[in-house]
């Protein structure tokens, strides 16, 4: 009982770096066990300089992000890190990221252990800001979850009976690869026909947006979206809220295929909440209502009943926040060491 108050005591005190290594972003921040992000800091990573080069910026950029924090270095338990797969997260490895073309076969985790002096520990980066939702975010509380980002692709995360499901290997819950046409679309994500990330990343909503304006053009019909260059999923949500009948088009095309992608999941999982999260999310309510509505209307009834569908609270910061729930459940909850086996070096 002593060791248990003990380990909830640490817990409480302490803090973590979140790392968050992007294709086109890295991130770092300090987040307290309560969620409260003490510091928060973004830079390029400009991945055609290389593999050194980008992990040189990223550590400078979790020394900094401790110096902003305004926390002493030993209040520092962990090191959280949130990158896409495939990834081998129990050995700490980075296999070969499509996003970071060059990164083969990584130690991601044991070169972080070796700058800061501290514990650090790996994950999916969708699977981490899931577990961030649930720890932190709209999820709190809940104990069956589902997470969305829908961004550039389309990634997440499945909390199972309070825990964050990662699969056999580590790399579960690739939720933007659920079917959604067998014969439909080609998924640049992963190479395969009719994936869900086919047809509501933003680069998708873009791609068929540009289809639809030339066929639009083709055929003598004005659109707004003629005029914007490059055409983005933004400019879709924007001109279909104001009635142009081609970003119209476009538009509930997404949201059906969505809400067909969350249909499916929601059945499997029967959860209390889905979250979506990400870029295209921003669109709010004009996204999210006919989600909510769809799935009501076509999941099975006991899972339909049960499903709130609610916006993520993470934000930008989603993944430095993902990154350090990670390092909360994998390391500072399972046994409390403040320093690595060569002392913390944060200082320094």
């Amino acid at each position: 009982m002593a060791a248990k108050h003990n380990s909830e005591a640490a817990e409480a005190t302490s803090a973590v770096l979140g790392l968050d290594i992007g294709g086109t972003k890295l991130a770092a921040g300090v987040v307290g066990a309560d969620g409260t992000v003490h510091s928060f800091l973004a830079t390029p990573t400009l991945v055609q300089e290389g593999v050194q080069a980008v992990l040189a910026r990223l550590f400078d950029l979790g020394h900094k992000a401790v110096d902003e924090s305004g926390l002493a270095p030993q209040h520092i338990a962990a090191v959280g890190i949130g990158c896409g797969g495939p990834l081998d997260p129990e050995a700490g490895v980075l296999l070969c990221p499509p996003h970071l073309p060059g990164w083969i076969d990584v130690p991601i985790t044991r070169l972080t252990e070796d700058r800061y002096g501290l514990p650090a520990v790996l994950d999916n980066d969708a699977t981490a800001a899931a577990a961030g939702e649930h720890r932190f975010g709209a999820g709190r509380g809940t104990r069956h979850m589902i997470y969305l980002t829908v961004s550039t692709g389309v990634g997440g995360g499945v909390v199972v009976d309070g825990r964050t499901y990662r699969g056999a290997a580590g790399n579960g819950g690739e939720l933007g690869h659920v079917t959604v046409d067998r014969n439909g679309r080609y998924c640049r994500g992963c190479g395969r026909a009719g994936c869900l990330e086919a047809y509501v990343s933003g680069t998708s909503i873009a791609e068929r947006a540009r289809e639809a304006v030339a066929e639009a053009e083709a055929a003598g019909r004005p659109t707004t979206l003629s005029a914007c260059s490059p055409l983005t999923a933004e400019d879709v949500s924007r001109e279909a809220a104001a009635q142009d009948a081609v970003a119209t088009q476009v538009w509930v095309a997404t949201t059906q295929a969505l809400a067909c992608g969350v249909t499916s999941l929601v059945n499997v999982f029967e959860p209390e909440l889905v979250v979506l999260g990400g870029g295209v999310t921003r669109a709010g309510e004009q996204l999210l209502a006919p989600v909510r509505r769809i799935v009501r209307e076509r999941a099975m009834g006991p899972a339909a009943r049960a499903v709130r569908i609610e916006e993520a609270h993470g934000g930008d910061r989603v993944g430095v926040l993902g990154a350090a729930a990670v390092a909360f459940e994998r390391v500072v909850t399972t046994t409390h060491r403040p320093h690595g086996p060569e002392g913390n070096r944060l200082h320094g």
